[in-house]
């Protein structure tokens, strides 16, 4: 720690940055405000509704109750590095899909969590699909073309592991 914070390195995105932030400052803070990826939303700020869901090391926590400092030298994907060379990713694609989004603020937490989710269980049952949505909240769509979204999600990668 200097005298106007502490130094953090990560790579988000696959890209190393680096920041000085105050001890306190949140993952979320840090992602939006000092490397300036707008993608995560904050919406509860108490890790209930799960709109500021990124990737941990390949886990999905909520930054708005993640410090920046304890992410220290690991590796973040947000939102914006979803896509690969351009092209959205199965879960993305998937979302346009099905129509699994309306005001779009929950969608970032929703796609983080469902990538994590289709990676350690490629083909999920209705039931186990629904857990893993179930601790994100959404105010529009009403979850039936989330859930439908997430099945979809998971043929695109098997057609695309083929």
């Amino acid at each position: 720690m200097n005298e106007t914070g502490h130094h953090v390195r990560l790579t988000v995105n696959g890209v190393v940055r680096e920041a000085t932030v105050p001890g306190r400052r949140l993952l979320s803070d840090c992602l939006r405000h000092d490397l300036g990826l707008t993608g995560t939303h904050v919406g509860c700020e108490h890790g209930v509704c799960g709109a500021c869901t990124v990737l941990l090391d390949g886990e999905p926590v909520r930054s708005c109750l993640t410090f920046a400092v304890t992410v220290d030298g690991h590796e973040i994907t947000t939102v914006e590095g979803l896509a690969r060379d351009g092209e959205l990713s199965p879960v993305q694609r998937a979302f346009t899909e099905c129509h699994a989004l309306q005001c779009g603020f929950c969608t970032p937490g929703f796609l983080c969590t469902v990538t994590a989710f289709l990676r350690d269980n490629p083909a999920p049952t209705e039931e186990e699909a629904l857990k893993a949505v179930a601790g994100n909240l959404c105010r529009c769509t009403g979850y039936q073309n989330i859930l439908k979204a997430v099945h979809r999600a998971a043929e695109i990668q098997a057609e695309e592991d083929r």
